[in-house]
Formats: C-alpha cells, structure tokens, sequence
C-alpha cells in the first residue's frame, strides 16, 4: 500500500557532511509526522530527529546543531541534512512516515529499508 524509500547514506570522513532522503508514495491520504532513526553497532533504534506537516522539528540532544531535518509535503519528502559527522554517527539511518490511507481509516507508520551512514575517524 506504501513505499518508502530513503537514499543517500554513504561513508564519509569525520566532520564531513551528508543529505539524506526519503519518499513515501503509495494509497496516500496525507502524512502526518515523517522521521529519522538510527541503529548503531550494538545499539538499539534510537529517534533522531521528527518532523511534523506543520514544519514542528524534534532533533535528539546530541545532533542539535549539526542535523537540519526538512521536509517537502508536496513530494511526500523528507530530508536530514547531516553536517559536521562524527563517528559516533554511523549506524543505518530508517525514515519512517505515519500515514493515513486512502483506503482505511487510522494512521499507520511505514518504515523504510535503511540506508548506511559510516564516518571514518
């Protein structure tokens, strides 16, 4: 019923920078809050930055300041820009999307595959 696609992970020294993206399309009424999490080595999911239809951001503590999370509503989008990386920062990055169908009432969250972020040190 819904895809979502993230792209632009890659490796990357540290302090330097990456965007990523993420699509959601599919039986799309609209889409409530979009998101980023990561897993690190050993870690569990954590939430790293939110983003809500009305521009509202969350952004975890530790990458405030160096992450921009925006979005595009049109294109179903988000993106997380990621400057000054370090390498506690590498972890498989997920976007997630809360819709709401075409087709079924309710608010559904839809993940996506991950994409890969490593920096080197």
């Amino acid at each position: 019923q819904v895809q979502v696609v993230e792209s632009g992970g890659g490796l990357v020294q540290a302090g330097g920078s990456l965007r990523l993206s993420c699509t959601a399309s599919g039986s799309i009424s609209s889409i409530n809050a979009m998101g980023w999490h990561r897993q690190g080595p050993g870690n569990q999911r954590e939430l790293v930055a939110t983003v809500t239809s009305g521009g509202d951001r969350n952004l975890k503590d530790s990458v405030k300041g160096r992450f921009t999370i925006s979005r595009d509503n049109a294109k179903n989008t988000v993106y997380l820009q990621m400057n000054s990386l370090k390498p506690e920062d590498t972890a498989i990055y997920y976007c997630n999307a809360d819709v709401r169908l075409t087709n079924r009432i309710g608010t559904f969250r839809y993940w996506g595959q991950g994409t890969q972020v490593t920096v080197s040190s």
